[in-house]
């Protein structure tokens, strides 16, 4: 039996109890909300394994709750969209969601997409201590911390998995389909433009630092950590 509790985000009461009536049935234990100002609550109080979370929601929605909840925590959160829109998919990636699921959708479905989601937190967590250090910078994604000159720098969590995955693979150039496969963990279709906006953000806080290494654009390829003698 799974230890894993889930909360469920969504407004619309029969698919909360189908959902709940899935995973109860695979081990889970499940609590609920129905608005998106609960959601956090509920997160906070709960303190949940993953979050199933809608995006149409009353008080709050889901990009809103996504963005709380990202201020104080990695756990993972996993959208559900009625839209399927390209922009849709591309918004949750940006404010830190871990994968999508469009509606209507396969109650099975889910169930697999959250396992696989548990799984690769788990394996994450009991990886060793993830650092590595340049020039006046440390990235330590076990801590989720990015210091410059020794100054802690507010960073999201999807910013610090993607500097950490370039800095560990020096020189190594990445397109933005790879980064989107090894950063965000699942196939992801439609426009890469968040990888994009990621690195922009990035090298706001990392632009000038140090002259022994840059965060490079490789033209009509992708972006690489470059380190210099």
């Amino acid at each position: 039996m799974n230890a894993e509790k889930i909360l469920v985000v969504d407004d619309d009461l029969n698919i909360c109890e189908l959902l709940r009536l899935y995973l109860e049935k695979e081990g889970y234990t499940v609590v609920i909300a129905n608005d998106g100002a609960s959601a956090v609550t509920m997160f906070r109080d709960e303190s949940p394994s993953l979050v199933l979370l809608d995006i149409m929601l009353p008080k709050l929605d889901g990009w809103q709750v996504c963005r709380e909840i990202r201020k104080f925590s990695d756990k993972p959160i996993i959208m559900l969209t009625a839209k399927g829109e390209v922009f849709d998919r591309v918004l949750g990636l940006e404010l830190g969601a871990d994968d999508y699921v469009v509606k209507p959708f396969d109650t099975k479905e889910v169930v697999a997409r959250i396992k696989a989601v548990l799984r690769r937190t788990a394996a994450n967590a009991a990886d060793e201590v993830k650092e590595v250090h340049y020039d006046k910078l440390s990235i330590n994604l076990t801590n989720y911390e990015l210091k410059v000159n020794g100054v802690q720098i507010d960073t999201p969590p999807k910013e610090m998995e993607l500097i950490f995955h370039l800095a560990k693979n020096p020189n190594r150039v990445f397109t933005r389909d790879q980064l989107l496969d090894e950063v965000w963990g699942f196939d992801y279709y439609g426009d890469s433009r968040t990888v994009d906006v990621h690195v922009k953000r990035l090298r706001e806080k990392l632009e000038g630092v140090s002259d022994k290494w840059e965060l490079r654009t490789v033209w009509g390829v992708g972006y690489k950590f470059e380190t210099k003698d």
